[in-house]
């Protein structure tokens, strides 16, 4: 029999948390050893900024900057690892963090990759360019006619991608700075997560709700209701469209019971779109298991583009959501699911 105890460890949200901690300890732990031997970046002097104006100083070291490395030094490509190389390492938590708290919601894969990605190249450029003031300038004119082309849900997905472009500087600059952001913004976030700060209260959300139910209900069983569906909608569908969808409004019709509410056993169909459809069924089975009356496999089918969609029958507990067991599909499919809905 599972404890309480038990099952909170096993549940998505704690492993995450003590994947991260065990990760920074190690990574924190690995660059103590390692910090002493790490190349030490050289400091922009003066003569740095007169020489890539084409100005002369005497005495200054040759390609302008003090302590800086020589062309062909490869001591410059080992600074480059290192920064690129910390870079990856201090966003892969940031990356967990948000698969985690945005399961409920859904999140775009690209801006998963885009967490691990962007530091990575930011902190391999800024070390080349902090050593010329003539690259940085044409690095700016570059970034200028290159625009952000991927449309971001939420407000918070703009301030991972700021985060990560900060690790990628840090990372340049000062590794531990990049470590301190890192490990600050994961705990904020998770912290943010587990106590749903800024929510609206229960009580508010419920008596919104309740009321919008209500007015929705009172709408549909209205002519308005069905007059608007013609005027938007049946108005614009061909005859076939039309037969098709009085086929599946008499079936619909014909599982209602007499007072007009659908008649139910309970059961919900759950439909989850995935790249690997056995890890993603042996994945999912705990997770269906803990948090179901009883649960089966219907079918899988298989989209004209190709996309795998696994097909389930479940039957929730008395007091499960369906919106709950929803995000824990999302959250245990994580790697190879593409989508989840309730149908």
């Amino acid at each position: 029999m599972t404890t309480p105890t038990m099952s909170t460890l096993a549940s998505p949200a704690t492993k995450v948390v003590l994947r991260c901690v065990v990760y920074y300890a190690v990574l924190l732990g690995l660059g103590a050893l390692l910090w002493d031997r790490l190349p030490r970046a050289g400091v922009p002097s003066l003569s740095s900024f007169v020489a890539a104006f084409g100005g002369a100083q005497g005495g200054g070291v040759p390609g302008g900057m003090n302590a800086a490395p020589l062309a062909g030094d490869p001591s410059l490509t080992v600074m480059v690892i290192v920064a690129m190389s910390a870079a990856i390492l201090l966003s892969i938590p940031v990356a967990w963090v948000y698969l985690l708290t945005r399961a409920k919601r859904g999140y775009q894969q690209s801006v998963v990759q885009l967490l691990i990605i962007l530091p990575l190249v930011v902190s391999g450029i800024v070390v080349l360019v902090k050593y010329s003031l003539a690259l940085a300038f044409s690095l700016a004119g570059i970034v200028a006619a290159v625009r952000f082309r991927n449309n971001l849900d939420d407000s918070k997905d703009a301030v991972y991608v700021f985060l990560a472009t900060g690790i990628g500087l840090a990372a340049a600059v000062e590794i531990p700075v990049a470590a301190a952001i890192s490990i600050v913004f994961n705990i904020t976030m998770l912290v943010l997560w587990y106590s749903d700060f800024g929510n609206a209260p229960a009580e508010l959300e419920g008596d919104i709700a309740q009321r919008r139910l209500q007015r929705a209900k009172r709408l549909a069983r209205t002519g308005t209701f069905v007059a608007q569906i013609d005027k938007e909608v049946l108005r614009n569908m061909n005859r076939d469209q039309l037969e098709g969808l009085a086929q599946r409004a008499w079936r619909r019709a014909h599982e209602q019971s007499p007072d007009g509410e659908p008649e139910t056993d309970g059961k919900i169909r759950l439909k989850v779109q995935t790249q690997d459809v056995e890890r993603t069924r042996a994945a999912l089975d705990t997770p269906l298991t803990e948090n179901s009356k009883e649960w089966r496999f219907d079918r899988i089918t298989i989209s004209p583009e190709g996309a795998r969609t696994i097909h389930y029958i479940v039957r929730l507990k008395k007091k499960g959501e369906p919106e709950e067991l929803l995000a824990l599909v999302r959250a245990a499919g994580a790697p190879e699911l593409i989508g989840a809905e309730l149908e």
